[in-house]
């Protein structure tokens, strides 16, 4: 019996990941934790019986223990009750699926307590890789990626030493506006945004897998994860996301991992890795697919990306701002209250604002993300 928690529960990747739980009755829940959705969790509560779980606000919380007082479960909230969450006697591994910097603390907290990570929070290593991936060595913990892409890479690296990579290549769809120019863009409001061609997944990440900002998320993390200069990154847009991922090797040689476009298979590889366990729903048939295509990145009509390799080539505080600019920007444009084009003019705006900390502590670099936060809020009104 494996016991994991999950924080972000009720999320896309969290809700796939009880999924896989459904499907493998040797896998036990004994946490939970949400942001906001009192219902779902409810729910979550009754099917899965964790003995903790947890909400962001108070006043939710509060909502959620009137709804489950039948049940013996505690509730917490806030960051305090997502850091006890992490560092429970009883889970072997965290399953981070939160989104956003709030993800930090509590997977440095579980770390510590020597649990290994499901990592779906792709801003903890975009933001402090320099302080996970050493505290993760030196505790003999394991980062198991969730990101299918992230996955694929670690599925093609199986039994061979990271310093074999010759290049990381890095799957993109490329988003609902593949083969737009910048004119048609100008156009495109927050409805075309979130129509995604592959994947059904959060609002945030569909607005950033549109804008390619949510590739260059992914470089900056497949560095930390595998040990990668961003330069020995490159980013490929295959519209058919068959192909999730590949490793080009020192002799040539490419290993990539394909399969349909479906977030439970790497779930359920993080979660039993090495173990690869039976699976059911849909399979890779080649002679439907017939071909693949594989395109270069337009960088020109998405600047995302290249401000991306940006940050990552002047590493220190300046991958946060690039998140953090990001993220108030796109939750800016989903409000309606800034255009399309205006979420990349605005993260290179806040870079170029930016004074870098070379190795930021974790309060220097929530401290970096408030005043980003507040300098493009300040920038907007």
């Amino acid at each position: 019996m494996k016991t994991i928690a999950i924080l972000g529960s009720t999320g896309s990747i969290g809700t796939q990941t009880l999924e896989v739980v459904r499907s493998n009755p040797d896998l036990k829940v004994a946490a939970l934790a949400a942001g906001s959705s009192v219902e779902k969790l409810e729910a979550q509560v009754r099917e899965f019986r964790p003995g903790v779980v947890g909400m962001w606000s108070p006043e939710a919380a509060r909502d959620l223990k009137a709804r489950i007082s039948d049940l013996d479960v505690k509730v917490v909230s806030g960051m305090e009750g997502l850091l006890e969450i992490a560092v429970l006697p009883e889970i072997s591994v965290l399953v981070t699926a939160i989104v956003g910097m709030i993800g930090i603390r509590p997977t440095v907290a579980a770390i510590e307590a020597g649990k290994d990570i499901a990592l779906a929070n792709k801003e903890t290593l975009v933001t402090a890789g320099h302080i996970i991936m050493p505290l993760a060595r030196k505790r003999g913990v394991s980062i198991l990626p969730v990101d299918s892409e992230h996955s694929a890479i670690f599925q093609s690296l199986n039994g061979e030493p990271s310093g074999r990579i010759e290049k990381i290549l890095l799957t993109a769809s490329g988003g609902p506006f593949r083969g737009m120019k910048r004119e048609q863009l100008a156009r495109m409001q927050v409805e075309d945004a979130l129509k995604h061609p592959n994947w059904s997944m959060g609002r945030k990440i569909t607005v950033d897998s549109s804008t390619l900002v949510n590739k260059g998320l992914e470089v900056m993390e497949a560095g930390w994860l595998f040990d990668v200069e961003p330069d020995r990154i490159q980013v490929v847009v295959h519209p058919q996301s068959i192909l999730h991922s590949a490793v080009q090797f020192v002799d040539g040689a490419v290993i990539g991992q394909m399969g349909v476009p479906d977030m439970k298979l790497p779930i359920q590889y993080a979660l039993f890795y090495p173990d690869r366990r039976p699976m059911g729903g849909r399979r890779v048939d080649l002679f439907e697919l017939g071909r693949l295509t594989f395109e270069k990145p337009d960088t020109e009509t998405f600047p995302g990306l290249e401000l991306a390799y940006r940050a990552a080539r002047l590493g220190g505080s300046m991958p946060t701002v690039f998140n953090a600019a990001n993220e108030k920007a796109v939750a800016l444009f989903l409000e309606k209250r800034i255009s399309y084009l205006q979420i990349p003019e605005l993260i290179e705006s806040a870079m170029e604002e930016h004074a870098v900390i070379e190795d930021p502590t974790v309060e220097q670099i929530l401290e970096t993300e408030r005043l980003t936060y507040e300098w493009i809020a300040g920038r907007i009104s």
